[in-house]
């Protein structure tokens, strides 16, 4: 089977998380996003561009060739992890961290053994995201929790000097760029760490 790279969704940039029941919050994780295709006994990672990015954590492809999935595409985040247990970009870019220190945190799951689900709303692919992690239950490899009340959740990254949060909707579909309904809300401590960083990636 050959499975076919999907441009990931693009949360929009809001000062204040949406609220009300219709919404899940995630933290953001400060790392790179990664598109895993499982293909029988095999994994491929690929970059939000569709760059190959399986040579580069060759460990972590490894890991996933385990997933108990005969085909899938799982949206995630790659995060190499400090001492404190915050993510560390600056290790994770430049290829230094350990395989003990990568872990990929999956949010999302695009297609399941054959069958498509991105017109399925989030809370069924969450659910069906959730028993392919479960099943596997490695270490490296771990299901991005899902929160109610944002400004808690918010408070608590700030707490933790990590990037913020990303807000869905429960009830939609899976949109890549800009048609997603997902936005994104930095903490200012995060922000003002990264300026430089920041304002590169604004212009980019």
């Amino acid at each position: 089977m050959v499975l076919t790279f999907i441009p990931p969704a693009s949360p929009r940039r809001r000062d204040r998380p949406p609220v009300g029941d219709r919404w899940v919050h995630e933290v953001k994780f400060d790392g790179y996003r990664i598109q895993v295709h499982k293909t029988r006994r095999d994994a491929t990672l690929l970059s939000r561009n569709g760059h190959h990015f399986t040579g580069r954590f060759p460990d972590i492809a490894f890991v996933l060739r385990a997933l108990p999935a005969k085909a899938a595409i799982i949206d995630a985040e790659l995060v190499a992890c400090s001492s404190t247990g915050t993510p560390d970009f600056r290790e994770l870019h430049a290829s230094a961290a350990t395989s003990d220190e990568l872990c990929l945190w999956a949010f999302d799951v695009l297609h399941l053994n054959g069958r498509d689900l991105l017109d399925l709303p989030l809370v069924k692919r969450r659910g069906k995201l959730q028993a392919l992690i479960d099943r596997d239950d490695h270490p490296s490899v771990l299901l991005s929790g899902a929160f109610d009340d944002p400004h808690r959740l918010l408070a608590a990254c700030e707490e933790r000097r990590m990037e913020g949060i990303v807000s869905k909707r429960i009830d939609a579909p899976y949109r890549s760029g800009n048609a997603s309904d997902w936005t994104k809300t930095k903490c200012a401590s995060w922000r003002e760490a990264h300026r430089e960083r920041w304002r590169l990636f604004e212009q980019g």
